[in-house]
């Protein structure tokens, strides 16, 4: 919901009717992964996209018929067949997806959620989409609850669960007996965490680091560039950037830390190779298990000598292990740009687990957990199996 919210939340604010169609879970290449969604406007308007093109007037219809009075309802989209005018992926994926209506009346908690994605505060919303209760809801703060979904039990255990994946930053199916049992089956809870953005913390203020900023804004992080030196750390020289700190790097991380404010989707960009910033920095980086990437800029000389240093700090090779140095994958890169793009690729492959093989060089499905059943059963969450 998170990609049309604002168009949502203009009509639900003048109090009047939309659909919203949300994909809940995904089989095999589906080309939109869970949360992806279009509306269907008071007057007829298509906003977003569910599959890039392939169900969209499919599903147009059944927001229409949603805002003519019918209930929510959960409909699958297969693979097309040899009908070019079936309903259908042609990617060879599927897609369930997941429509209602959204006023003032169904869902009076949209204001808050709203208001809490654009303040980068964590909520999530917990939704019937099969089985009893088919389109109650509950939203989810760290601190409270609103809404309910038809007992206490199953209340408590969705919510319990749904500040686990909130945490996380994971949006997916969940699958509970109908009063809330983790090992039962009978009722499926769509949970859409709406977490603060992941963070790019950049450090060193150069050339490089200008254009990793602009990358990582493109993709959706909250970008820090930090050096100790004022001359270079100016927010004219990385306009993009959502906040510049002059500091030395070791102290700046090691007090985010300890604010709470780095997490396993932090991604750390050193770049300043040099050894009187690098090396207190990454013994404090490297020592902090919850940052999800670390990546250092340099030569392989400055490699070496960084890693020699290190294990004179104390730092252990597992420790170390954890480094990605030289920072990016092997795309030839030259330009400060082309080296951007060679960062954002090992970051997101490091993410996803993807090992940067060229696709055409691969057999089999693009996605690689693209044969995984979506969603998960209240059990894996309650045992910690994911």
């Amino acid at each position: 919901m998170r990609d049309v919210l604002g168009t949502l939340e203009g009509w639900w604010s003048e109090g009047r009717s939309a659909a919203l169609a949300t994909v809940v879970g995904t089989f095999r290449s589906a080309p939109r992964q869970p949360g992806a969604s279009m509306l269907v406007g008071p007057t007829g308007e298509a906003v977003g996209s569910v599959s890039g093109g392939c169900v969209e007037g499919a599903v147009y219809e059944l927001g229409s018929d949603v805002l003519r009075g019918e209930d929510p309802t959960l409909q699958r989209y297969g693979v097309s067949d040899d009908d070019a005018f079936a309903v259908g992926l042609t990617c060879g994926g599927i897609l369930d997806v997941f429509v209602e209506q959204v006023d003032r009346e169904t869902y009076p908690q949209l204001g808050e959620i709203a208001a809490a994605v654009r303040e980068h505060r964590p909520v999530a919303t917990a939704t019937i989409v099969s089985g009893p209760g088919v389109g109650r809801r509950l939203v989810v703060w760290p601190d409270r609850t609103e809404g309910s979904l038809g007992s206490p039990r199953l209340d408590d255990a969705v919510r319990d669960d749904t500040r686990g994946l909130l945490a996380a930053g994971r949006t997916t199916l969940v699958t509970y007996g109908t009063d809330g049992e983790r090992r039962g089956e009978g009722l499926g809870v769509f949970v859409e965490s709406f977490a603060p953005p992941p963070r790019l913390i950049v450090f060193g203020a150069i050339d490089f680091a200008a254009a990793v900023a602009r990358m990582g804004t493109f993709l959706g992080m909250r970008v820090t560039v930090c050096d100790a030196r004022p001359v270079f750390a100016t927010s004219s020289r990385f306009p993009e950037a959502h906040e510049v700190i002059v500091e030395w790097p070791h102290r700046y991380l090691a007090a985010e830390a300890e604010a709470g404010r780095v997490d396993g989707r932090t991604a750390l960009a050193v770049l300043t190779h040099d050894p009187k910033f690098d090396v207190p920095l990454l013994e404090v980086a490297l020592r902090l298990p919850e940052i999800g990437y670390i990546g250092a800029m340099g030569s392989r000389r400055t490699h070496h000598d960084r890693l020699e240093r290190l294990r004179e700090a104390g730092v252990t090779d597992a420790e170390l292990g954890r480094m990605s140095s030289p920072i990016g994958l092997d795309l030839g890169a030259r330009t400060p740009e082309e080296t951007a793009v060679s960062i954002a690729a090992e970051m997101i492959a490091h993410q996803w687990g993807g090992d940067g093989t060229p696709l055409s060089d691969r057999q089999g499905p693009i996605h690689g957990d693209s044969n995984v059943e979506p969603g998960i059963q209240a059990s894996e969450l309650a045992t910690g199996a994911r």
